[in-house]
């Protein structure tokens, strides 16, 4: 009686949990990956449809491991949005086996628009989100795939892409006139990876990251000490650490500037690779990209001054 009562409780609670994940909303689950694509999606689709997001601040997608519950949602999704360009190296394999359902949001772009990036295989860099502009054109494509997915609402999402397009114009040309403002020879960008480059083709910035495009790269001494004389040698200010890095490659170029007898600045945080805290303005694509701007601005800034 006993060993039946307490297998009858397990049962109950499993169901529980089941219900509570999967019955809650009876709108289409759409799924993505990154913090970037889930905010696009939630643009376009307003309330029509269950988006979800398996990553969240600070995470990142070049190390990120799919969770049970990952697994879960992804079967259950009616549609699956993800970078693509080996961005998410570690859920390839299980993206690869959701069919048609999975839509790699950066691959429609065309290759000569893409930065090439030998250290992926022959891939491209999948950081497109930092072209403000470029990922315009990913947002219409997420757009085209939401109104071939779910048809009755293709009226309701091309009015939202509209209204949102304008937006991003506005933020591209507002990111163009700040960047402006700071002196050719300071306009350089120095993070833990190579997560800028699109930023810095599309606004004329010099990038450098200390790791390459994947977090997985580690940096030589030799690497750091090179960069750490670019530092001295350019009389760059500042430097940048990213939200979802660790921050010792960062500390160790510090410490490489003050071996050779300088002294460089923490710039501040970077979002790259994920937004900043759902519900909070860095928790969108517009925030973030303005957040980043203002840090960058307010460090490399020879008259450091608060604008808008």
């Amino acid at each position: 009686m006993l060993r039946t009562a307490i297998f009858s409780a397990i049962i109950l609670l499993l169901a529980s949990a089941c219900t509570s994940e999967n019955a809650t909303d009876e709108r289409p689950l759409v799924v993505t990956t990154t913090m970037m694509l889930e905010d696009a999606v939630k643009q376009i689709a307003g309330d029509k449809l269950n988006v979800v997001g398996l990553m969240g601040p600070g995470v990142d997608p070049h190390v990120y491991r799919a969770t049970p519950r990952d697994i879960r949602n992804l079967d259950r999704a009616s549609l699956i949005i993800y970078n693509g360009l080996f961005l998410e190296a570690r859920l390839s394999e299980i993206l690869s086996k959701m069919g048609s359902r999975a839509f790699a949001a950066s691959e429609i772009l065309p290759h000569e628009s893409l930065i090439e990036a030998a250290e992926f295989g022959g891939n491209f860099d999948p950081h497109v989100w930092f072209d403000v502009s470029l990922w315009a054109e990913v947002v219409k494509g997420i757009a085209r795939k939401l109104s071939e997915t779910f048809p009755e609402h293709a009226s309701y999402f091309n009015q939202n892409l509209t209204i949102y397009l304008d937006e991003l114009a506005g933020l591209d040309e507002w990111v163009r006139s700040k960047m402006a403002q700071i002196p050719t020879s300071k306009r350089v960008l120095i993070t833990a990876h190579d997560a800028f480059g699109y930023f810095g083709k599309a606004y004329q910035v010099e990038v450098k990251g200390i790791q390459g495009l994947n977090t997985q790269t580690e940096a030589g001494i030799q690497d750091i000490s090179r960069l750490a004389y670019t530092i001295l040698e350019r009389e760059i200010p500042a430097i940048f650490l990213e939200t979802s890095v660790p921050p010792r490659t960062i500390r160790s170029l510090m410490n490489s500037v003050r071996q050779q007898g300088g002294n460089v600045e923490l710039g501040g945080e970077l979002f790259s690779d994920a937004m900043g805290a759902r519900g909070t303005p860095e928790g969108t694509y517009i925030g973030m990209i303005k957040a980043n701007v203002r840090t960058i601005s307010n460090a490399l800034l020879i008259d450091k001054y608060d604008y808008e």
